[in-house]
């Protein structure tokens, strides 16, 4: 097996390779990273919920009565009461006739695309999407279409060139996970009704950040109760685990019956389903928290251009510093980790080459101090490395 040592030596030649840092502390805005204390600006915990004690009473209830573990699919033993419960709260929270949990985005992704799609359809997909995302395309057998990114004319003449396929459907992030920017949901509705597609949005940033109460993707763009299948996830702003698909009550419907990562996959243990009904009742409760997360992207984000850094996007708690260079991006994140900033470099394949970036992130419980220690660190950082003057 010395391929796998030749592959191991290649990553580490082009400053690929990945090496996983270690959390003494939980997911909140003051952490333990490797050993050091720090400000986390890496979480997509966004509204600082993992640390809420209502959700984590909610967990420790849901235990006492349900047990640690579902013991076995939704359509086997594992189908607690619980998750009839959570379903009805993100259908409300969502405006839809219904919904489904799965255990994860990926599964969920997958589960939908697959369900839906086959050797006589075709996926039109946005090339910035999330990998689970184009993992799901390439199993479904389906045919495979990629419009550039955002860009609505490459999209229409794609829907112009795929008339003569049974069913397609066009998938989109709502908040694109590594550059931060929003995807244009009117006008992606607009076109696939001229041209009779389907449209799936993945919520997984979006839910909890975007809209007036944290609905999405489709409530930001006042598009509720539009046809649309949309998928999110329980385990970012909602700081517990699993996803969801909401939407019309037949779609939820053929999902149970169709989606194989659903139909064979245990059932998520009952503490994240108490903590994720416990979320949705603390943000429909509380819409402050909302205006709290986005005043502290506004800071942290005037600051850093302020500085004179480089970023992709401004419309989201996900804050990108472009740098370009794999190596000079991995060298900014240990410099900042050692003046106690957690903030993750990316690199490819998770995104294009020479797009190499620091993916800053925000949460509602970031305190004007932390935010303020980090630009001082950003600060003296930047001007070391000579990309700030």
């Amino acid at each position: 097996m010395d391929f796998l040592k030749d592959e191991l030596m290649y990553l580490k030649k082009h400053n690929l390779y990945r090496q996983i840092k270690w959390l003494d502390g939980p997911q909140a805005a003051r952490t333990i990273v490797d050993g050091k204390p720090c400000i986390l600006l890496s979480s997509n915990n966004y509204l600082g919920l993992t640390e809420h004690p209502e959700i984590k009473a909610s967990a420790r209830k849901a235990v006492a009565k349900w047990g640690t573990g579902a013991g076995g699919s939704r359509l086997t033993t594992g189908n607690l009461r619980l998750f009839e419960k959570l379903e009805n709260a993100i259908a409300r929270f969502k405006k839809t006739e219904a919904a489904i949990i799965f255990n994860n985005g990926y599964m969920a992704n997958l589960g939908v695309i697959t369900a839906l799609t086959g050797k006589k359809d075709v996926v039109i997909s946005d090339e910035l999407n999330h990998a689970s995302i184009i993992d799901a395309c390439r199993l479904s057998r389906a045919e495979k279409k990629i419009y550039r990114h955002k860009d609505m004319v490459n999209l229409e003449k794609i829907l112009q060139q795929t008339q003569e396929y049974r069913r397609r459907l066009i998938v989109t992030d709502g908040v694109f996970s590594m550059d931060g920017d929003i995807a244009p949901l009117p006008e992606i509705i607009a076109i696939a009704q001229k041209y009779d597609a389907l449209v799936m949005v993945d919520d997984a940033h979006a839910t909890g950040v975007l809209g007036k109460r944290g609905a999405g993707t489709a409530e930001y763009f006042n598009l509720e109760g539009r046809m649309l299948i949309q998928m999110g996830t329980l385990s970012k702003a909602l700081g517990s685990a699993g996803a969801y698909v909401a939407g019309q009550r037949e779609l939820i419907d053929y999902l149970r019956n169709k989606a194989r990562s659903f139909i064979f996959s245990t059932a998520l243990p009952p503490a994240a389903i108490g903590a994720a009904i416990a979320a949705i009742r603390i943000i429909e409760q509380n819409p402050e928290i909302l205006e709290k997360l986005r005043a502290n992207a506004r800071y942290l984000r005037s600051g850093l251009q302020k500085q004179g850094y480089r970023l992709l996007a401004q419309e989201s708690p996900i804050i990108p510093i472009l740098i370009g260079d794999n190596q000079k991006t991995m060298q900014i994140t240990q410099a900042l980790l050692e003046r106690g900033v957690f903030a993750p470099g990316i690199r490819p394949p998770t995104v294009p080459p020479n797009t190499s970036r620091i993916r800053v992130t925000v949460m509602a419980t970031h305190t004007k101090d932390d935010l303020d220690l980090a630009l001082h660190a950003f600060n003296q950082v930047g001007k070391e490395m000579g990309l700030i003057y």
